[in-house]
């Protein structure tokens, strides 16, 4: 194997190394919204709450970025009457994936 295919095959491994830890990261800091959207909607069913955490990860799959994520916990807000603006979300995502990513990288 020539070094030019050694190395091709490095930069794929990292690659696929370096997007697994950013989806772990992902998933992780949604969790974590998740428990704090709970919490400021007044959810506090354990059960509930795993469901939640679910179908905040899941929401995300739905496009690129988080936006899908802020939509879907605004519009959980607004059907609970929670008054929480949209800046004040995407704070706590800015902030838990921060943490998220301290987390992940500190279990490796």
């Amino acid at each position: 194997m020539s070094s030019f295919d050694e190395r091709e095959k490095g930069e794929e491994a990292k690659f696929a190394h370096d997007a697994s830890l950013r989806f772990k990261a992902e998933a992780r800091r949604n969790k974590h919204l998740a428990h704090w959207a709970s919490a400021q909607m007044g959810v506090e069913n354990a059960d509930e709450i795993a469901n939640y955490v679910a179908e905040v990860i899941a929401a995300d799959m739905v496009e690129g970025g988080h936006g899908d994520v802020v939509r879907k916990i605004m519009a959980d807000f607004e059907a609970r009457g929670v008054s929480v603006d949209a800046n004040a979300v995407e704070a706590k995502i800015a902030e838990f994936d921060i943490q998220a990513r301290r987390e992940i990288l500190a279990e490796i």
